[in-house]
């Protein structure tokens, strides 16, 4: 395919990637959004069951919350010329027996992150929602708990941003951590401003 885009390529082959087709209660079906001009990227968990049956990434409460943490509204949150979006795990993994949804699969961000990040050269932020993000690109420096890491936000910028996963459970932490709402929310807003707005 000479000339062809090669994220749209690459995209392709992730939308058609039946790599753990046999532990997926609902099949598969990769949700993500990424265009190379893209200035942040969110790496979040993996589809819930909304997101599976809508296609749309982060189009849930969750999603709404964390485009309130990040100042940002629906229609500049969809943009994939701006922000990018890409989850641990692309297709919903089931339930985790305790009334959660189960871990991201294992299988699916070592075979495709690093192929689709190749591509994202424009990429200035990215925010890792949730500890299976934080422990898979910062597994040297931090081991403690999602709330350890978030806390040591400062020492990961400028390129990396950590947050913890905005659902409903997060109302009680923020409650608790009010340095959240005092220090980091401010900043988060303020540098996801910066980069969206660069020429």
């Amino acid at each position: 395919m000479t000339g062809a885009d090669p994220l749209a390529v690459r995209l392709r082959e992730v939308r058609a990637c039946r790599l753990c087709e046999a532990s997926l209660p609902l099949g598969p079906r990769p949700v993500l959004s990424l265009q190379a001009s893209a200035r942040l990227l969110i790496i979040g968990q993996a589809p819930g069951t909304r997101v599976h049956a809508t296609g749309v990434p982060w189009n849930d409460r969750s999603g709404d919350r964390l485009r309130t943490w990040m100042g940002v509204d629906r229609d500049l949150f969809y943009d994939p010329r701006r922000i990018a979006i890409m989850p641990m795990g692309f297709c919903y993994p089931g339930r985790d027996g305790r009334g959660g949804d189960a871990p991201p699969r294992p299988e699916c961000a070592p075979r495709w992150h690093p192929l689709l990040l190749a591509l994202l050269p424009s990429v200035r932020l990215t925010l890792l929602v949730g500890g299976y993000a934080q422990r898979f690109y910062l597994p040297a420096v931090d081991t403690g708990s999602v709330t350890d890491t978030v806390a040591g936000w400062q020492r990961h910028l400028p390129g990396l941003l950590p947050l913890p996963h905005p659902s409903w459970r997060t109302t009680g932490w923020e409650r608790r951590h009010p340095w959240f709402a005092a220090a980091l929310l401010p900043e988060l807003r303020s540098r996801v401003r910066a980069v969206l707005e660069e020429p």
